[in-house]
């Protein structure tokens, strides 16, 4: 694989699969915007990119503060990473948040958290930036979970929002496949991530992350960098015939029988 004089937009890089992802394509020789609400950890992912660039020649990742539930924040992403490198070749729409939920918990404004930040900012940022893309013949990739595959109980808002950027990776795909656009997304398991402890304190956490050990035909959960690695190569040319597709990174938990 290979991202020299490529451009790379990469949302949600402060932690977990974003970071890993961001250095992944430094490695790789990918010019970086990165994203996130932390400008502290866009700091410490843009040090890490430098370190393990393949050229001196990618130079510092663009670092942008922003809010992906927020449009005008969106369109001021767009618009930075365009002002820097004049063009966009790979677009990962990886930013996201999972609450803990039923039928009967969720409020409005928690469901509307859900969708705004791991749906409808997919949606924008990718509505602004696809007549670059276009222009590149690059592509797009998109960060799922399992649990839009799957639904699993307490997470009913996070569930909807991952179904649907299964759907919109789809109806992508197949709107500008012509045009040779492509259009993909990883579906993660359990990975280890800052994801589950928004709203798990630390006892539960580590019985959550046990789990694992049944909830997943490998018998383990995941680390970022085997995320990371599949968002790489649906990005590359390596998966030049891959589209519309939701790839389970998930070490087998699609397949397991429900515990």
């Amino acid at each position: 694989m290979n991202f020299t004089n490529k451009v790379v937009l990469v949302t949600g890089t402060a932690s977990g699969i974003g970071t890993a992802t961001a250095v992944r394509f430094s490695e790789l020789g990918a010019k970086l915007a990165i994203v996130d609400l932390s400008a502290e950890g866009l700091k410490t992912t843009a040090k890490n990119c430098i370190k393990c660039a393949k050229s001196k020649d990618q130079g510092e990742p663009l670092q942008i503060v922003g809010d992906v539930s927020k449009p005008e924040d969106l369109e001021c992403i767009a618009k930075s990473t365009l002002k820097k490198y004049k063009q966009l070749d790979v677009l990962v729409n990886n930013a996201g948040i999972m609450e803990d939920g039923t039928i009967e918990t969720t409020c409005l404004e928690q469901f509307d958290r859900m969708i705004h930040t791991n749906l409808r900012s997919q949606f924008y940022l990718s509505l602004i930036l696809v007549p670059e893309l276009l222009k590149t013949k690059g592509n797009i990739v998109n960060t799922s979970s399992i649990c839009g595959m799957r639904s699993f109980p307490n997470t009913l808002a996070y569930n909807i929002s991952k179904a649907g950027v299964d759907h919109f990776t789809r109806c992508v795909a197949l709107e500008l496949g012509d045009r040779g656009l492509r259009c993909n997304c990883v579906n993660p398991g359990v990975i280890y991530t800052n994801l589950q402890k928004r709203y798990l304190d630390e006892n539960g956490y580590k019985e959550f992350l046990k789990k694992s050990k049944y909830t997943h035909a490998l018998e383990r959960y995941g680390q970022p960098i085997e995320v990371a690695n599949v968002i790489c190569f649906l990005a590359s040319d390596l998966a030049s015939f891959i589209t519309g597709h939701n790839i389970p990174v998930d070490g087998g938990r699609h397949a397991m029988t429900p515990r």
